[in-house]
């Protein structure tokens, strides 16, 4: 119960308990001025009477007629002549006249009132005793009415005292309220500030917890920019700003390895040629100015194209990777123009002549591995070497068949949309499963990669179970993603209430965007509420990014009083500059393979995952790293403090 509702509690209960004792009080000192009243009155009455009959000389008649008319009068219940040698002379009783008060008042505060009682005399001569005894209920009716009074503005008195006490209560409730959504918003990465409360009280409480929060802020702020340093030191090049050969290396394999990517990609090598000569000749400043404008344009082209990667592979190389097809002359093209550019800003400052670049290109299947890629690209380059003579800039490009498929795969934009209908429409779908392991090797869930059976080989023929870097795109392009989401949870939700294994799927972030996913979701996962509990949902480290972070940010606040739980995976080394990141109400995230490939022999990348893991875990979110395929990578990366593992290693160690 909430402080401001035990206060309230407090003061309703104070306050019933003063107007049950003042009703108590009142009931009392009335009873007995009820009383007191009603003793007078039989005593006063009786010796009234005692004296009117004093006057009668005795007559008989005339006292009896005295008395019966007194009765008749006075609202006794009863009158009593008791003569002098104890017989009863005259006698007259009435039947009580019934009470409104209730029965249970009677019974809690019965009214004891003595008879009055008058000696009487005929002069000196004394002919007995009156005795008179007046009714009780008429006094029984005036404290039932003056306690239904009392009790009546006791009841309204208590009312506005409770409403001043609320009015007052939110008063203080409002700087409260105020501190507690500011201790929310601290524990989700956000730094506010609260005007200082009027009351004296609270008043040094928030302006301490307002230099609390601006504290933690600057150490934030202090922690992002180390962690920044540390990830230029570990994977950057110094002066092209590019990544190291060893960096660039580990991201290009896993944007190969990934299901999310288009099936083909362009690959391009630049070579400065003679940088010895070119060193010689400008000096090893101005030669490295010139680098610095090649990595600049190549930086500025990747800002622009979402998720290129570029590199710079030793001295004189360096490399481009674009995940789309078809786009390698285009690209091309336009990066050579920047080039000329740049080197043309060189050559102004004393370089002409003296700067010759080449640049080649080949288009292959991600299917195809990294020495083949490489291979291809040397010696496209050295087509363009030769082009180069004599000019600023060689280019060579060419694009490469993959290899042969003998599927027949659906073409075009309105046959991928059947046959991922009818795919899903049959339950031609399958979930496959990769463990993630925690410190101790045990499994903290599986990742389930959805694989799609498409009818590729027409009639009777079985499905062809193909994986999302088949069909995702046209999924993409078709808006099925959602459809082909939710079919995903089914399935997962289905596995789940089997064996009560933990399954974690991955979501594109377009189904965010259509408008019945979220409410589409939150009925399936209501439909299985136990099985629910043991399901986690992955996006893109770009939902984060991008337009879809307001809706990730409410689909986690959806599902998560499921008991579902909501991660980001593919996480690469540039998460610490996401502003928005802990306000998404996040559980976990999965750091890319690029950051943690090679680990155990470099110290530099090994303590900048350790920084980043530190980073983000200090922000309550659990940290697991992707594709490790190498135990001594495994053993260093636990060392760092990652909470769980996934990739050919654990999928071995498993085994």
């Amino acid at each position: 119960m909430s402080l401001i509702r035990q206060i309230s509690l407090l003061i309703a209960v104070s306050l019933l308990v003063g107007l049950t004792g003042a009703l108590g009080v009142s009931a009392g000192s009335l009873r007995t001025v009820l009383q007191d009243q009603a003793r007078i009155k039989n005593a006063d009455n009786a010796q009234a009477l005692a004296l009117a009959v004093s006057q009668q000389g005795g007559d008989v008649a005339l006292i009896e007629l005295l008395m019966s008319a007194q009765f008749d009068t006075g609202h006794y219940q009863a009158l009593r002549w008791i003569q002098s040698d104890g017989k009863v002379g005259f006698t007259r009783e009435a039947q009580a006249k019934p009470s409104q008060a209730p029965q249970w008042l009677q019974q809690a505060l019965p009214l004891s009132v003595e008879p009055g009682v008058a000696q009487l005399s005929n002069g000196w001569q004394a002919i007995g005793q009156v005795e008179i005894k007046t009714h009780l209920s008429y006094a029984y009716d005036t404290l039932w009415a003056a306690l239904v009074q009392a009790a009546l503005w006791s009841s309204a008195l208590t009312v506005v005292a409770l409403l001043l006490a609320q009015w007052v209560l939110g008063r203080i409730r409002r700087p409260l309220d105020a501190l507690v959504a500011q201790a929310d918003a601290m524990a989700e990465g956000q730094f506010l500030t609260v005007p200082p409360a009027k009351v004296p009280e609270l008043r040094s409480l928030t302006e301490a917890l307002n230099a609390t929060v601006g504290r933690i802020q600057r150490m934030f702020e202090a922690q992002t920019e180390q962690l920044g340093l540390l990830r230029q030191q570990a994977h950057c090049d110094a002066l092209t700003g590019l990544s190291l050969r060893k960096h660039f290396l580990a991201e290009l394999a896993s944007a190969m390895a990934r299901d999310d990517l288009p099936p083909r990609g362009a690959f391009m090598l630049l070579r400065l040629e003679d940088l010895a000569g070119v060193n010689r000749l400008l000096g090893r400043e101005a030669t490295d100015q010139v680098l610095a404008l090649v990595g600049q344009a190549l930086s500025q082209y990747c800002q622009r194209v979402p998720g290129s990667l570029a590199g710079r592979l030793n001295g004189a190389d360096l490399a481009l990777w674009l995940p789309a097809p078809d786009v390698l002359q285009d690209s091309a093209e336009a990066l050579a123009e920047a080039l000329r550019l740049a080197l043309q800003q060189a050559a102004g400052q004393g370089g002409q002549g003296a700067i010759r670049l080449a640049l080649g290109g080949v288009e292959l299947a991600r299917e195809q591995p990294l020495s083949y890629w490489f291979s291809q690209a040397d010696e496209v380059l050295a087509q363009a070497e030769g082009r180069a003579v004599g000019q600023t800039l060689g280019m060579a490009l060419r694009v490469a068949d993959s290899a042969a498929d003998d599927r027949a795969l659906p073409s075009g934009e309105r046959a991928w949309r059947a046959q991922i209908e009818a795919a899903l429409a049959q339950g031609h779908t399958r979930l496959l499963q990769y463990p993630v392991l925690d410190r101790e090797g045990h499994l903290l869930h599986w990742e389930c990669p959805l694989h799609l059976g498409l009818a590729v080989g027409g009639g009777d023929a079985p499905p062809d179970f193909v994986n999302a870097q088949t069909w995702l795109p046209l999924a993409l392009r078709t808006q099925l993603t959602a459809d082909i989401d939710l079919a995903a949870v089914g399935l997962a939700l289905q596995l789940t209430q089997g064996d009560g294994q933990m399954r974690a799927l991955n979501i594109a972030p377009a189904s965010l965007l259509a408008h019945d996913f979220l409410p589409r979701l939150r009925a399936l996962l209501r439909s299985q509420p136990g099985a629910a509990r043991q399901i986690a949902l992955e996006f893109d480290v770009h939902a984060a990014h991008a337009k879809t972070a307001d809706l990730l940010r409410e689909l986690s606040r959806a599902v998560h009083p499921l008991g579902v739980s909501v991660g980001l995976e593919h996480a690469g080394a540039q998460v610490q500059q996401m502003e928005r990141l802990y306000e998404l109400g996040l559980d976990y995230i999965k750091l890319d393979r690029s950051v943690l490939l090679g680990v155990h022999e470099d110290a530099s990348r090994a303590g900048f995952v350790r920084s980043l893991v530190l980073f983000l875990q200090g922000q309550a979110l659990q940290v697991m790293g992707e594709g490790v395929d190498d135990a001594r990578d495994a053993k260093t990366l636990i060392d760092c403090g990652l909470n769980g593992l996934t990739g050919p290693w654990a999928t071995g160690a498993r085994a």
